[in-house]
């Protein structure tokens, strides 16, 4: 078994899914996945990324390069380091005052999850 397929095994039953469900989640061929787990397939990084999505992991732990399944989480200066890198948006220049909208948008965005 290589790395990707017993930590694509270990996630998904972390998750509490059979490989049907898992199949069933992913919109996957039986097949496709069950090759995916045994090591005969890897797939592609479209399908990579929804895999690791899906199983609340990260791609990068899936293939090997970290160790913690865990998505890394982002604190309130990463939230601020990101909107100061941020220069535009969608080929639209970005001010101090669309960087300061986003980020109240998110705070209160978060602070009302985190109240339910």
């Amino acid at each position: 078994m290589s790395v990707f397929s017993e930590r694509l095994t270990t996630a998904r039953k972390a998750m509490g899914w059979t490989r049907k469900r898992a199949v069933s989640e992913f919109s996957l061929p039986y097949q496709t996945y069950s090759n995916y787990e045994q090591g005969k397939r890897e797939p592609d990084i479209n399908t990579m990324k929804r895999l690791a999505y899906k199983l609340n992991t990260t791609t990068d732990y899936l293939t090997g390069a970290v160790d913690n399944p865990a998505p890394a989480s982002v604190t309130s200066s990463d939230l601020e380091d990101m909107l100061n890198d941020a220069h535009s948006y969608d080929g639209k220049p970005m001010d101090e005052h669309d960087r300061a909208l986003i980020k109240q948008y998110l705070e209160a965005l978060f602070s009302q999850r985190d109240a339910k």
